[in-house]
Parts: structure tokens; C-alpha cells; sequence
């Protein structure tokens, strides 16, 4: 049953991850494009990450945690800011007419 079995390299496996973690790609949607399935992938992910903490240790996972909050913290408060610009844009593009 081996022969038939795909092997495929770290490096299509950190870049299919990359696709997830750093793209926004939902896991399905990432492993329907790149004809794997969704479970391996998701298997990938989880792997990488282990790997990720235990070569960072205890504090630099919990470093890249924290970064992490404070990034999607940010990435929010950015995306509100942008909405209400175009509201602002909108608005007055309708003052002025």
C-alpha cells in the first residue's frame, strides 16, 4: 500500500501551512486547492506548531502567543479604522454633491 502513498516534502508542507496561518486560507479550502486532504493538512499545521514551540521553548511560545494576540488586536482596530473612513469618504462625497 506504500507504493501508491504520496510523499511529499517539508518544505510543500510549510508552505501549505503558510497558506493557513499566514493567508487567512480556511484549512478545507487550502487543502481543495492543493488536492491533499483536509484532516493531513490540519495534521501539518499542528505538527509545525509543536515543532515551533519546542525548538522556541516554554517563554518563546509564549512569546509568539502574545505577539500573536497583540497582531489580531491590532489587525481589528486597523480593519474598524478603515470602515470608518469609507463611512467618512461616503459621507461627505454626499455633502459635497
Amino acid at each position: 500500500m506504500d507504493k501508491n502513498r504520496k510523499k511529499y516534502t517539508s518544505e510543500f508542507k510549510e508552505d501549505a501551512v503558510k497558506l493557513i496561518t499566514e493567508q487567512g486560507y480556511k484549512i478545507t479550502e487550502a487543502a481543495r486547492n492543493l488536492g491533499v486532504n483536509a484532516t493531513m493538512l490540519g495534521r501539518w499545521k499542528r505538527e509545525l506548531e509543536g515543532t515551533i514551540e519546542d525548538a522556541s521553548g516554554i517563554q518563546g511560545g509564549a512569546a509568539m502567543k502574545a505577539e500573536l494576540s497583540r497582531l489580531r488586536k491590532e489587525n481589528k482596530r486597523l480593519k474598524m479604522e478603515r470602515e470608518i473612513l469609507k463611512k467618512a469618504a461616503a459621507f461627505f462625497a454626499k455633502e459635497m454633491s
